[in-house]
Formats: structure tokens, sequence, C-alpha cells
């Protein structure tokens, strides 16, 4: 556990001394900012009959704006995160440190792991960030507790599984640029991918929809925690994890 933790504060420091972390953190604060502004924006002129309702209605803050907010949030990530995973081992291959990375006397278990908590904890940090516009709403507001607190648990699980994807990837090239492009393109498919069960029969589009990454989020936006979606997301993370275990594997065994 020490070396876990040790070697996740040094890639913490790594985000910290490049500009990487401070990019992500303001296009992340930018972007959410203007999705939580926009979505305010409809909910109060729905709120005051401006869509042809025939007068000022009762709306459901969590319904109008949580919900739409938190699924929109899940687009930023997707196109985020990618390049957050990706000079985990890129940037080591690349600089040639992964060799003593890998010599050290640190598993590889360790390694996969501390790299995973890093970037975790750098995702909580930007998660983190949008508690300010959750808490102006509960000044200002009386939204449930129940769908944010699940919208944020799905939030934590989807990152998760676009993190242990990057990694992956990340530990098959020493580009970055290639890293960031091709997970983001792998996501990109489990995105759509219920898009072609659409058009298929109906059990090619149930195991297609079971495979979609945002099929799974769904319901967490809602304010329900099923566990078939958490299963699904810690499977997906463990798989992420895994291939990257088989690729510094093959690594060692080539260097």
């Amino acid at each position: 556990m020490n070396n876990i933790l040790a070697l996740a504060q040094k890639e913490l420091r790594a985000y910290f001394v490049s500009p990487m972390a401070y990019a992500l953190f303001g296009f992340f604060a930018l972007l959410f900012g203007w999705f939580y502004v926009a979505s305010m924006n409809v909910m109060l002129q729905f709120s005051m009959g401006q869509f042809g309702q025939g007068g000022p209605q009762v709306v459901n803050i969590n319904e109008f704006m949580i919900r739409p907010l938190f699924g929109n949030t899940a687009v930023i990530l997707l196109m985020m995160l990618p390049f957050l995973t990706a000079r985990a081992y890129a940037e080591e291959k690349r600089s040639g440190t992964i060799e003593l990375l890998l010599t050290s006397p640190i598993s590889d278990v360790q390694i996969i792991l501390g790299k995973f908590v890093a970037a975790m904890t750098l995702y909580g940090m930007m998660l983190g960030l949008t508690l300010i516009h959750v808490g102006i709403l509960f000044w200002y507001g009386d939204p449930e507790w129940g769908p944010i607190v699940s919208g944020y648990l799905g939030l934590l699980l989807m990152g998760g599984s676009f993190i242990s994807v990057g990694l992956a990837i990340s530990s098959m090239t020493n580009n970055q640029m290639v890293a960031g492009l091709s997970t983001f393109a792998v996501l990109l498919l489990f995105w759509i991918i219920n898009w072609v069960g659409d058009a298929s029969g109906s059990t090619t589009q149930t195991v297609l929809s079971y495979l979609s990454i945002l099929e799974h989020f769904d319901d967490f936006s809602k304010g329900v925690i099923d566990t078939s979606h958490v299963t699904y997301y810690v499977s997906f993370i463990a798989l992420g994890l895994f291939l990257t275990a088989k690729s510094l594997d093959t690594a060692r065994w080539n260097g």
C-alpha cells in the first residue's frame, strides 16, 4: 500500500508540474459552468411558462436541471479524460524511464494501481469543482439529495472506466497524442455502440445496449443505483487494468 501511495503522489506531482492539470481544470470548469448556466436558463424559462405552457409552472430541479447537467458532464468527460491518461505510460516510454520503473522493487500491480489512484484523485478534484455549483442550487433551491449523490457515483464509476481504458492504451504506445486519440476512439465506440443495436435484431440490440457505457449511466442520473450498472462499470475498470498489466508484462519481457 505504501508503494502504491508513494507512486500516486509522484504521479500527482508530475501532473501539477506540467500545465496539464491546470489546463484540464480550467477547461472542465469552463465547460461545466457553461452547461450549468444553460440548464438553469432552460429551467427558468420553463418555470416562467415561456415554452407555451400557458403560465408559470412548478418544476422539479433534479428533472429539469440536474439530470441534463450530469448528462452533459458525461460528454465533457468523454472528450477530456482520454488526455488525462495519455501521458501515464507513453511519456515514461518516450523519456526512457519506463525501464527504471519496471526494474524497481515495485510489482506491476502496484505500478498500475498507483497510476490509477493518481488519475482518479485528479479526476475527483475536477468533480470537486462542481460542488460549488451544486451548493448554489441548495442555497437558492430545494433539490433532492438522492439523484445528486447517485449521479456523482455514476460519474465516478464512468470516469474510472474511462481512466482504466486510457491507462491500457497509454501502456501500448510511446506517443501521448496517439494514446489520447486512440482512447477517445475506443470510448466513443462504446458510447455509440447501442446505436448499431437499434437497427439490429432484438438479441443483438440487447447485447449492444448492455455494452454501451452511456446506457448504464442514465439510471444514476435519475437517482437509481442498480447493482447491474455498478457491476458493469467495476468490470469495465477491472478489464482495463488487466489489459494494462498484460501490456506491462509484455514490455518487461521485451525489455
